[in-house]
């Protein structure tokens, strides 16, 4: 699994609906409303890279209203449970 996390430039007052338009989106898991340069934050999760091309400038950056993504590909996935499952190794009785 391929993860993206799509940072996007949005027309102001329409953020909720854009938000909703890129949830409803198959291979995006989720949405978040987010302070700072950007205005909204996509989680894309696909098989292939390939199929990056056809979510984010195929799909994403057409919706009306979004005016700029920027890109950046997961390498590794680091989580609470990872590390909680990483310390318990050998600990079991």
């Amino acid at each position: 699994m391929i993860t993206a996390i799509v940072l996007i430039k949005t027309s102001v007052d329409r953020i909720p609906e854009i938000a909703e338009a890129i949830a409803a989106l198959d291979s995006v898991s989720e949405v978040y409303s987010v302070t700072g340069t950007y205005d909204l934050v996509a989680m894309v999760r696909v098989s292939r890279h390939d199929d990056l091309a056809d979510v984010i400038p195929g799909r994403i950056s057409k919706i009306p209203g979004v005016e700029a993504t920027d890109t950046h590909v997961a390498f590794r996935t680091y989580s609470q449970h990872d590390l909680e499952a990483a310390f318990a190794i050998g600990l079991e009785g």
